[in-house]
């Protein structure tokens, strides 16, 4: 296949191009800038410049493939609802494109926008109306319009050299602090999935998957918050404190959220459906691996 890849550079489309690419697949990689075509061309992808505010450039670029992966997304958190609302437009207007042609477009979604508590699955549904990200409920809403319309969840975690995520930050916090913090018994839960795992979920999908279809790329169901920062502090030689939740709020700032998530998300139907094995290392193995930590 053809595969139009929104995101084509970033920490997940990179791997999910190359993926692709090692599959006998061929990659038209979406990027805004000189250097990430030259790093698609490198890889043996074709570039397509545009951004994602730009919806002529995306559309362009969904024309002439047999499929569309958007794991395009601009993590600037203090526009996130804005953000959000570039996402929905996005992937409207990729939709627009593949209206009637059963060509498959897979948007990526989180676990984390889903029922917090509970082990949750491909089948729970997003729970919270006031959270602005609709990747997810966008997508699957195009499947009755002819588009093998299908949402990816990737966990709070999606690790491996060059992670500049979720994990990365409380790193940052940690050594900006001097201590790595969890909540209370720290038992709240963040699932993880390695990021070459999670490119296999994608191109798996996109070979096998179906229209209306929601996939749990989350290898590990999820792992208690207390282990990871206790990871940290152990990567970075700091102490390793429990914070009460009004502590942690004022330590974690505006991560405080996103610290908090009690997130166990199975993915046993998605390896059914997609014959989807993950085999890399986990999120506390990989943390043991000192290019997390370097300054």
């Amino acid at each position: 296949m053809r595969v139009f890849v929104t995101g084509a550079t970033g920490f997940v489309g990179s791997a999910v191009t190359d993926e692709l690419i090692a599959n006998g697949h061929q990659v038209l990689g979406f990027t805004r800038s000189d250097a990430g075509a030259q790093k698609l061309l490198a890889a043996g992808a074709e570039p397509h410049h545009g951004t994602l505010e730009d919806l002529d450039s995306l559309k362009r670029g969904a024309e002439d493939v047999d499929a569309v992966i958007h794991c395009g997304f601009i993590h600037d958190f203090s526009k996130f609802k804005e953000n959000c609302e570039i996402d929905r437009l996005a992937i409207e207007a990729l939709g627009s494109v593949l209206k009637g042609s059963d060509r498959p477009l897979i948007a990526t979604s989180g676990t984390g926008l889903i029922a917090p508590g509970a082990i949750s699955t491909e089948d729970t549904k997003p729970s919270n109306p006031n959270i602005p990200r609709v990747s997810e409920q966008t997508v699957l809403a195009l499947a009755p319009q002819g588009i093998k319309a299908m949402a990816m969840r990737l966990p709070p975690s999606v690790h491996g050299k060059g992670d500049h995520g979720f994990v990365p930050i409380l790193i940052g916090m940690a050594r900006e602090k001097g201590v790595s913090v969890y909540t209370g018994e720290g038992n709240n839960h963040w699932p993880a999935v390695h990021r070459l795992d999670a490119a296999r979920a994608y191109r798996l999908a996109i070979e096998k998957g179906t229209a209306g279809s929601v996939y749990h790329a989350t290898d590990e169901l999820g792992i208690p918050f207390r282990e990871i920062a206790e990871a940290i502090g152990k990567g970075l030689g700091l102490p390793v404190e429990s914070r009460s939740p009004e502590e942690a709020a004022a330590h974690f700032g505006w991560f405080a959220h996103f610290a908090a998530i009690d997130n166990r998300a199975s993915s046993e139907k998605t390896r059914a459906a997609l014959g989807w094995q993950p085999k890399e290392i986990g999120l506390l193995e990989d943390l043991a691996e000192r290019y997390y930590f370097a300054a």
